[in-house]
């Protein structure tokens, strides 16, 4: 399966200025609190919450920040009720977009998410509309410095690791949703040092884009990750040689 870095590729580099902003970790503790919430706060019974902690700890958040989340998402602090919405439309050139939200106010979301949509030539969709395009993976990233292929096959085989491919000066490496926390587990029991570990939708087929539809498409998918309540945007463009 590929396609991750064709959009991975500009949440890192605005990574930096998000991380600058606090976006990253309000999005982490988020995360956390909503599956501790749903699934509870013991890690061996909610896979969810494995993986929400294990990409926070990639993101080198503090011990202290997961503490709290997980104490918020279980009711041991207060906090507002949040719920989980997904949204599913079009951009310029028939690009996808699966956009995963938590918001504490849904009309509040679904006109942010609208607005963004419209701003850059798209169209926000029904449900299902664009879903079937994706396919739901463990992905964990590692840096090509840090370790070899033969160290990650080593370890992270046995542990659920399915597919592992060199993308841009980095392992991408795959699982089944369910695998990840055993991965992350197994990752830390053999010291390899992850850049990132998170449950993403990947997309089975891509779509080229390039001139203005991929600018169009760039800033649409910035404005949509640049929404406080929206977690995680998914889409299925390539960028041509001359955007790339």
């Amino acid at each position: 399966m590929s396609g991750h870095s064709k959009w991975s590729t500009i949440k890192r580099k605005k990574g930096a200025n998000d991380a600058k902003k606090g976006k990253i970790f309000t999005k982490l503790v988020r995360e956390v609190t909503t599956a501790a919430r749903l699934g509870g706060g013991e890690l061996q019974s909610n896979p969810r919450l494995r993986a929400a902690i294990a990409a926070a700890k990639a993101s080198r958040m503090p011990a202290d920040n997961i503490e709290r989340a997980i104490k918020k998402g279980t009711g041991v602090l207060e906090g507002p009720p949040v719920e989980e919405v997904a949204y599913e439309g079009y951009g310029a050139g028939g690009v996808a977009f699966y956009v995963e939200a938590q918001t504490d106010n849904r009309h509040r979301t679904s006109s942010d998410v609208r607005a963004a949509f419209s701003k850059q030539g798209g169209n926000l969709g029904a449900t299902g509309s664009v879903s079937y395009l994706f396919t739901k993976r463990g992905v964990v990233c590692f840096a090509q410095s840090d370790c070899s292929e033969a160290q990650l096959l080593d370890a992270l085989l046995d542990a659920g690791a399915d597919e592992l491919r060199c993308e841009e000066g980095q392992w991408v490496l795959e699982c089944a949703p369910q695998d990840l926390p055993a991965v992350i587990d197994a990752a830390d029991a053999a010291q390899l040092r992850y850049d990132s570990a998170a449950i993403s939708m990947l997309p089975e087929t891509t779509i080229p884009v390039g001139g203005e539809e991929a600018e169009q498409v760039m800033r649409l998918f910035e404005r949509l990750d640049d929404l406080d309540d929206v977690q995680n945007v998914h889409s299925n463009f390539t960028l041509t040689a001359a955007e790339a």
